[in-house]
């Protein structure tokens, strides 16, 4: 009676408003009658419901049906099939329970299978909006891994199929995020990320199949693609910016840890037969993806926001010869670092003539922000400083880098970070200047302008008079004479660039002695101030390793102008007598000094850390063995537990040294 097609209209509605009401009236005994159990088996409900659904077809506006059930007069009930199939609808799904929402939601899916409705799919949506505010809220689990499991079912289907589906589980997840979707959460971001590998994989299947000959079918095959991968993305990031925070902190962990990094083995998504142009997709998507899921995120320390296992991973992306990922990396920094929503007022790199009409907000520095930053500022200076240095940066790169060094200042900085934002600036001023990675003029002139309009933003944040008047010196003698220098003027679309900067005064350029005299009269330790910043070496690339505390500090004294002889030593060398007097010789050429330590630099920076480790440990017992030898050094354990023992050298005998004292560094004066 529900499907009836009598040739006469009013005979066809009287027929199916007849069949309807027997339903209501099966599903309303069924409550309190030995019915009950028996109307939910499938058989029944495979009867039921599509005849529901196909005369809630008819209703003409279908977004006027999708809200909380509604109170329609009895006048209209009784003379519209859809209005009443509807309500009758709602009525079923309101009474069912744990063990048969299951039976009464399948239907619906091969319903929508049957006559095609995915594509388009606005009664699917409807359909799936009326479910959800239907059933009772503890069950919403049950509908969103109804829907994930029919999406995989459908994972051969048409991009549009898929994306229908996708579609309509963006507004399910909708509705159950304002409740509570139980244990489904990571299941339906891992179901997600499976089909997100799956279409790019299809893209670029159907890519290789039509190598050489562009049909239109094939790029529109491509463009449907796109459509699922973008409502994959958005639904990933509408349903995590819609968790609590402890629940939002897990997914981006999660999704962090399937980002593919280029020779790293983890648990990200499988792209090893996608090739390099499937895995860069991957990664843009899911990067893409986390920041839609950081938007709005509020933690109350930057450790919550930051942790080490989340930090790792995400900075490694910003080191890759990709300026898309760099940029999505950072703005999810942004979206992080930032807890009192400055970033919008910083937005565009430019000189600000008074910083104090931004209306900056701000918060005492806290012991765990202070904390954070002992531990990982040089982290993230390091990925600044390497990121300055990229040669494809646009001008979109080097505003986010300036925001980011301004986000850092606002949130971070105590008056230790300042100083060493100071330092960052200063050497990526000399990385134009000298110009050993060989950038091109605009990014030399991009890298100036970016230090000239942080350094004025900086000074005017810490307020010390000095210091202002410095930097507005230098800004002031560069518009007149180097206006190229300045962002509102090389990042125009034409700019004459300058043909060298070997040439330029010393008055172009903010001076380290200048900016330290300057300091030092309000009371900061500007004593660092005359160590030049060098990148902190870390192993974080590989992702699962990272480096002890000995080993990074080891690094830095290794790679430090003025430290040691030892590391003048060429690691190829063979270590004698006279090659030890010429290390401890400070009168060598200058040339062959810079040299080794750029090789020793060069060497932390790109050698695995094994290969580093290995190196060092039989370094350090070739040399032992060989100054052993030069001077003739015996050493005999202690007899007793006494605590020293008995050192011979030459025809010179020694009794009790002290155990603590023979430490390898001292081994030559003893």
């Amino acid at each position: 009676m529900c499907h009836s097609c009598d040739h006469d209209p009013e005979t066809q509605t009287e027929i199916r408003i007849a069949g309807i009401r027997g339903i209501q009236g099966v599903v309303r005994k069924a409550v309190n009658d030995e019915l009950r159990a028996t109307i939910w088996e499938p058989q029944h409900m495979d009867k039921i419901v599509p005849s529901l659904l196909f005369n809630m077809q008819k209703i003409e506006d279908v977004d006027s049906r999708t809200g909380p059930p509604s109170s329609p007069t009895g006048g209209e009930k009784e003379e519209n099939p859809a209005l009443l199939a509807e309500n009758c609808f709602r009525e079923l799904l309101g009474r069912a329970t744990y063990g048969n929402m299951n039976n009464a939601v399948r239907p619906v899916f091969a319903h929508l299978d049957h006559h095609k409705l995915w594509d388009p799919n606005e009664f699917a949506v409807s359909c799936f909006k009326i479910i959800m505010y239907s059933i009772q809220a503890q069950y919403s689990h049950h509908v969103i891994q109804e829907i994930l499991g029919h999406l995989d079912a459908c994972k051969k289907d048409s991009p549009r199929v898929r994306a229908g589906i996708i579609q309509v589980l963006l507004e399910a997840v909708a509705i159950a995020a304002k409740g509570s979707i139980g244990p489904t959460v990571l299941e339906v971001f891992n179901t997600l990320l499976k089909h997100l590998r799956i279409s790019v994989d299809f893209e670029l299947g159907d890519r290789r199949s039509s190598a050489g000959s562009a049909t239109f079918s094939t790029s529109s095959k491509e463009s449907d693609e796109r459509i699922v991968q973008n409502a994959i993305i958005q639904t990933i990031g509408f349903f995590g910016s819609n968790l609590p925070d402890y629940q939002r902190s897990e997914i981006m962990m999660f999704i962090m840890g399937k980002v593919p990094v280029f020779g790293a083995t983890s648990q990200s998504l499988d792209t090893s037969h996608l090739g390099d142009l499937g895995t860069r997709r991957i990664q843009i998507m899911l990067l893409r993806s986390l920041l839609m899921v950081t938007s709005g995120y509020k933690a109350m320390t930057i450790t919550n926001a930051l942790p080490a296992p989340f930090l790792d991973p995400l900075l490694s992306p910003s080191l890759m010869e990709d300026s898309e990922l760099r940029q999505l990396v950072l703005e999810i920094l942004h979206n992080l670092i930032d807890r009192h929503d400055n970033r919008a007022k910083l937005r565009g790199i430019r000189i600000i003539p008074d910083v104090s009409d931004l209306k900056i907000k701000r918060d005492k520095i806290s012991r765990q922000d202070v904390s954070f930053m002992k531990k990982h500022g040089q982290q993230l200076y390091r990925h600044i400083y390497l990121g300055c240095k990229e040669e494809d940066n646009v001008q979109k790169n080097f505003e986010l880098l300036y925001t980011s060094l301004a986000l850092i200042t606002i949130e971070l900085a105590n008056e230790e970070v300042v100083i060493d934002l100071i330092r960052l600036a200063i050497a990526l001023q000399d990385v134009a200047i000298i110009n050993e990675d060989n950038l091109p003029m605009f990014n030399r002139c991009g890298v100036m302008a970016l230090v000239a309009a942080y350094l004025n933003f900086l000074s005017q944040m810490i307020a010390v008079p000095a210091f202002c008047q410095h930097v507005s010196k230098v800004i002031e003698t560069r518009s007149l004479e180097a206006s190229y220098f300045l962002p509102e003027t090389i990042f125009k679309d034409k700019c004459n660039l300058p043909k060298s900067l070997e040439k330029h005064e010393k008055n172009l350029f903010f001076l380290t002695n200048k900016i330290a005299e300057s300091l030092g009269g309000s009371g900061y330790s500007v004593e660092r101030l005359s160590v030049p910043y060098v990148p902190q070496v870390t192993d974080e690339d590989r992702l699962s390793r990272r480096k002890s505390i000995v080993d990074t500090v080891s690094i830095q004294v290794d790679i430090l102008p003025g430290n040691s002889t030892e590391d003048k030593i060429d690691n190829t060398e063979e270590i004698t007598f006279e090659a030890l007097k010429k290390a401890i010789d400070n009168n060598g050429l200058e040339e062959q000094e810079k040299e080794k330590r750029r090789l020793v630099i060069e060497k932390f920076q790109k050698a695995p850390f094994e290969e580093i480790a290995a190196q060092c440990e039989t370094k350090a017992n070739l040399l032992h063995d060989r100054l052993a030898q030069i001077l003739e050094l015996t050493i005999r354990p202690p007899p007793s537990p006494s605590g020293t023992m008995t050192i011979t050298a030459g025809h010179a005998h020694y009794q009790s040294v002290p155990v603590y004292e023979m430490k390898f560094p001292d081994l030559c004066v003893y």
